[in-house]
C-alpha cells in the first residue's frame, strides 16, 4: 500500500454488461468483483483473468452484499427482501441458503468482524441479526421510524450502528440487541414542502480501521425531491462521543448522492458522487471540508469498493460497465 497516491486515480479496467450495475464489491481477496445489476440477477468477474459468471437467485435488483472473512461465503440482499448465501469461489455458484428476511427491500448488508453474524437493514424499518452458519434468526432491533438505509459492525464486533432516512443513527449492542444511543446526521436529510416527500438518508457507513471515526455518506442543500437535486455530502462523528466532528462537501457543489464511502487505512475519507452532475470519486482529508482532490468518472456511478489491498477502487456505473481504478501512478497489467 506504499503506493497509494489518491492524486494519481486512474481507470485500469472495465467490464461492459448487458444491464445498467447499481452495486459492486470486491471479495476479501481482491480475486473477484461482484456486482448486482438492473437484470436482477448477481455477477461475479474475475478481472485478472475476465471471466463473468451469473449467479440466479433473486427476482429483484440486489444492493446489499457481505462476505465471511474467509471469502469463501456470499450473502447478498434483494429488493425482493430475500437473502441469499453462495459458494464464492465454486466455478458456477449456486444458492447454498435463501430466507425471506425483511418485509419489502433489503438495502444493507454488514457481516460480524468474526464472521458469525450478518446484520441487516431493510424497508421494514428493523435490523435483524442472523446466525450465519444456518441463517436462524437471531435477533430482531426495531428503533428506526423509517426505512433504514445502512448497517455497520464496529470493528471491535460488539457494536452494531445503523442509519435511515431521516438521518437517524441508532447505536445497538450485538449481545444483547440493546439500544445504546441514538445521534443524527442532520444535513443528510430535507423534508421537501413542495413534493411533501422526505430525502437524504445514510446511504453508506464506514468504521476506519480504529473504530474510532465513523462516516456517513448521502445528499445535502436538496431542492428537488422529486429529480433528486442536491450535493454530495459525508458526515464524520467520533465514534466514543457520537459528537459530529466535520462535514465533508465537494468543493464545486457538484449535483449528486454520495452513494457510498469508505475510510482509506492512511486516513483519506474516499467517496463516490453519482447524480445530475454525472459521476466523480472525491478524496477528503480527515480535517479537510473540501475535497483535495476529485477524479471524473466516464458516467454517473451508483456504488463502490475499496479492495483489502488499499490501492484498487471498483466503481458501478448506470451506462453498463463495472469500472476498477488504481488509486497509484503504477499501470495495472
Amino acid at each position: 500500500m506504499s503506493n497509494y497516491d489518491p492524486t494519481k486515480i486512474h481507470v485500469a479496467k472495465s467490464l461492459k454488461h448487458d444491464s445498467p450495475l447499481i452495486s459492486c464489491r470486491f471479495d476479501p481477496t481482491g480475486r473477484f468483483v461482484f456486482f448486482g445489476a438492473q437484470d436482477s440477477q448477481v455477477w461475479r468477474w474475475e478481472w485478472a483473468g475476465d471471466t463473468k459468471v451469473g449467479l440466479d437467485g433473486h427476482e429483484s435488483w440486489v444492493r446489499a452484499m457481505a462476505f465471511t472473512p474467509d471469502g469463501a461465503t456470499l450473502l447478498t440482499g434483494g429488493y425482493d427482501g430475500r437473502i441469499v448465501w453462495w459458494p464464492a469461489t465454486a466455478e458456477q455458484p449456486v444458492a447454498a441458503r435463501t430466507i425471506e428476511a425483511h418485509d419489502g427491500w433489503v438495502r444493507s448488508l454488514a457481516m460480524s468482524p468474526d464472521g458469525a453474524l450478518l446484520a441487516s437493514a431493510g424497508n421494514d424499518n428493523l435490523i435483524k441479526i442472523w446466525q450465519v452458519s444456518d441463517g436462524t434468526l437471531v435477533r430482531e432491533l426495531a428503533g428506526h421510524e423509517r426505512y433504514v438505509y445502512s448497517v455497520a459492525f464496529h470493528p471491535g464486533g460488539t457494536d452494531l450502528v445503523s442509519g435511515d432516512l431521516m438521518g437517524n443513527l441508532r447505536h445497538w449492542e450485538v449481545a444483547t440487541g440493546k439500544l445504546v444511543r441514538k445521534f443524527e446526521a442532520a444535513a443528510l436529510h430535507k423534508y421537501d414542502k413542495t413534493f411533501k416527500a422526505d430525502i437524504g438518508g445514510l446511504r453508506g457507513l464506514a468504521f476506519d480501521t480504529s473504530g474510532q471515526r465513523l462516516a456517513g455518506s448521502g445528499i445535502t442543500n436538496v431542492t428537488n425531491a422529486f429529480a433528486g437535486v442536491g450535493n454530495p455530502m459525508i458526515v464524520e462523528f467520533d465514534w466514543e462521543s457520537a459528537k459530529e466532528t466535520i462535514q465533508h462537501h465537494s468543493k464545486d457543489k457538484l449535483r449528486g448522492a454520495a452513494w457510498n464511502l469508505a475510510i482509506h487505512p492512511a486516513g483519506t475519507v474516499i467517496g463516490i458522487s453519482g447524480g445530475g452532475g454525472g459521476g466523480f470519486v472525491l478524496f477528503w482529508k480527515p480535517d479537510g471540508k473540501e475535497e483535495f482532490h476529485k477524479f471524473k468518472l466516464p458516467n454517473t456511478a451508483r456504488d463502490m469498493d475499496l479492495a483489502a489491498d488499499g490501492l484498487h477502487l471498483a466503481t458501478a456505473h448506470y451506462d453498463k460497465q463495472l469500472r476498477i481504478c488504481r488509486l497509484s501512478d503504477k499501470v495495472d497489467t
